[in-house]
């Protein structure tokens, strides 16, 4: 089973990560007698505070203190060990963001006492609260809400810390239940609810409150911290975003909230560079683009996150299916075929069930049995393996299929094809011996990254997912510590190997097993995570998966999960923003399209279009009623790379123009050169 295709960074303004807007600057050095550097940072002599060591520097946001990110205003033991945490790194960032999404909740209360408080963690690109309110928060909230913040911002209120007691704590916060059951959460809140772990964790409770420069304090809230030493730090560089329903805890069965999403940045400039980015990630958007060229549509009547593909979107989902195809097939894959549904009994074996039970669609009953749509195709690929005796001679065995897969994504996720509930896979799992797993991994990411870059995407880092191995999900990951100490090292080295960046991504791995993902950008710097590759050990044991090695003896194969694609859907979705509708020849739906300067020459261009679709190549004539400035304008509008032009001098010549998508024009091309053009340009899978 590959990662979740419909994966993305945690909940954020849009679906996509965009870059740092800066690289990290070199931390403040202590001074001589407060400190003696070590491996881990800067070790101070005597004690003292973040505030006394860092706070002549603005731009020092917080510390690590012995590895803890902790405020600048905390005491500092003698021998321990400092960090300063600038406000452009990610530990910056993100106290930066989590101290706005304090005054943002703030700012609320101040307008709305009623108002109950969710959670309000940082993310990607920003930060977001859900409140509990009686009717939901309208554009004109929005803008108020951000008046009062700049406020707030500009009165230069700091955050103080204070310990409390659970008691202490549910005395002091009667009034907000979601924050009460955090409390009863605590250590499990993390798993509970994305982004809880910002407000309590292990260890006592503590809350955070603003205190203006009279030493009143103006608002309080539970929070684990830590945060800005003042709001003045948060200057101008911020903006409330937008508002939507969230239900407490993602939970339908709770509460639905209304959650506030807002940005900050550690400067004005780095605000509107994201907004620029924004606004064109929004021209981008595959939704509105697939309404627009009539590609895919979402019905309704079937359901969320349920899309159709239109004939025009056909042709690219056909193009994407036939090129994949023929790639495995090169590569050495066998192409099978398997049910969309099966008995539950299956999933048992696999172990996805019960872990993966929250993100199947619920069991049906059917002459007695449990049944379940599936949600992967690899346990039923493991039926084909072990439907005959296998010897080491046929390994790597290598399968492949385009698996239709349903999982129930929340309705609060679902975007677009780019987190849907039905999905094909191009999955492939290939079974191959201890010692050949190194090289088919290695095979598997050179087949990847050339697939990628043939669909335009060159750009790329590598993500290793591994294992928790403290705290309570560590337990949901199956197999011995020397099964995924073996399977990390294998994939990391390959990973290493490729020259690609390697970013950790603790925790993130299946249950069965680490696996690597690879991360590409488009055309304006977003981060998609794309293809995975996994190391199962566990699944060829439970279904007792055997081959008999050279020596006679029975073994037991390692099993390689492999999705190039992700998912065909929400690849298709990253194409579109990517190429932002303007594909490139060989996926077009329509390849060229004829535009007569007048009716009388339609028949001219009609034959020279003829010889293009005789040589398989899809054209459209536009011999609409419409001016021929009008066809100009619709045909720049289709995005159809190769716009062909006849009239009269090109009739006479036997010729036609060629009008392109930067508007700009050939005249006068031989028909017969203007057919290898086009050609050409499809063969080469080259933009144009």
């Amino acid at each position: 089973m590959p990662g979740n295709p419909n994966r993305h960074p945690p909940t954020s303004l849009s679906p996509l990560q965009f870059p740092p807007a800066s690289a990290p600057r070199r931390r403040t050095p202590l001074s001589a007698e407060q400190d003696s550097t070590t491996a881990a940072g800067q070790r101070v002599d005597t004690p003292t505070t973040g505030t006394e060591l860092f706070g002549g520097d603005r731009r020092i946001v917080a510390m690590r203190v012995d590895g803890e990110l902790q405020d600048l205003f905390r005491e500092v033991p003698a021998g321990a060990s400092v960090e300063p945490v600038p406000v452009d790194s990610p530990d910056g960032v993100n106290v930066l963001r989590h101290s706005t999404a304090h005054v943002l909740a703030q700012a609320v209360q101040q307008v709305n006492p009623d108002a109950k408080l969710g959670i309000g963690p940082p993310i990607t690109d920003g930060f977001y609260y859900d409140f509990d309110v009686e009717t939901p928060f309208t554009p004109e909230d929005l803008k108020a809400l951000e008046k009062a913040m700049q406020k707030i911002i500009n009165e230069g209120q700091t955050f103080h810390r204070r310990e409390i007691s659970d008691a202490d704590a549910r005395t002091e916060l009667a009034s907000e239940p979601y924050k009460l059951e955090l409390i009863g959460l605590k250590s499990k809140a993390g798993e509970a609810a994305e982004g809880a772990d910002a407000e309590v964790g292990e260890g006592g409770l503590t809350i955070y409150d603003n205190v203006r420069r009279d030493g009143t304090v103006a608002w309080g809230d539970l929070c684990r911290g830590p945060h800005l030493p003042s709001t003045k730090l948060i200057g101008n560089a911020f903006k409330v975003m937008r508002s939507a329903a969230a239900y407490w805890r993602g939970s339908e069965k709770n509460p639905q909230l209304q959650r506030i999403y807002g940005t900050a940045w550690p400067s004005k400039e780095e605000l509107k560079a994201y907004l620029d980015r924004l606004a064109e990630a929004e021209k981008r958007d595959h939704r509105k683009l697939g309404a627009e060229l009539d590609l895919f549509s979402f019905p309704e009547e079937l359901g969320s996150g349920l899309p159709v593909f239109h004939p025009k979107g056909g042709v690219i989902k056909r193009e994407m299916e036939d090129y994949v195809r023929r790639r495995h097939i090169e590569e050495g894959f066998q192409y099978v075929g398997t049910p969309h549904i099966s008995k539950d009994g299956l999933f048992h074996t696999s172990g996805h069930l019960p872990y993966y039970a929250e993100t199947m669609f619920p069991g049906m009953e059917l002459e007695g049995a449990q049944y379940r749509l599936k949600a992967m195709n690899c346990p039923m690929h493991n039926l084909i393996y072990s439907s005959r005796g296998r010897s080491y001679r046929e390994l790597p065995l290598r399968f492949f299929e385009f698996g239709s897969v349903y999982r129930y994504e929340k309705s609060g996720v679902v975007h677009g094809l780019t987190r849907v509930r039905g999905m094909t896979q191009d999955d492939s799992h290939s079974y191959v011996t201890a010692e050949q797993a190194p090289g088919e991994i290695r095979h598997l990411l050179g087949f990847v990254l050339s697939l990628l870059r043939d669909f335009g995407l060159d750009d790329f880092y590598l993500e290793l997912s591994t294992r928790d191995t403290e705290g309570d999900k560590k337990d949901k990951f199956i197999g011995t510590d020397e099964q995924w100490e073996t399977a990390t090292a294998i994939l990391e080295q390959v990973a290493t190997e490729s020259g690609l960046e390697l970013v950790p991504d603790p925790g993130g791995a299946a249950f069965y097993g680490p696996k690597i993902s690879v991360q590409a950008r488009d055309a304006i710097g977003r981060t998609w995570q794309m293809s995975t590759i996994q190391y199962d050990f566990n699944q060829p044991h439970r279904f007792g998966l055997e081959f008999q090695a050279s020596d006679g003896s029975r073994q037991e194969p390692v099993m390689i999960h492999s999705a190039k694609f992700g998912s065909i859907e929400r690849f298709l979705g990253v194409l579109v923003e990517h190429y932002a509708g303007a594909f490139p020849p060989w996926l077009s739906p329509v390849q060229v399209l004829g535009v007569p300067v007048a009716e009388e020459f339609a028949p001219y261009l009609q034959d020279v279009l003829d010889t293009l679709q005789e040589k398989g190549i899809r054209v459209e004539l536009d011999d609409s009623d419409d001016r021929f400035p009008k066809k100009i304008r619709n045909a720049s509008k289709s995005k159809v790379p190769f716009v062909l032009i006849a009239g009269d001098e090109d009739r006479t010549a036997g010729a036609v123009s060629f009008r392109y998508r930067d508007g700009s024009q050939r005249n006068g091309v031989p028909v017969a050169e203007a057919v290898e053009e086009i050609q050409a340009a499809i063969a080469d899978k080259r933009q144009v």
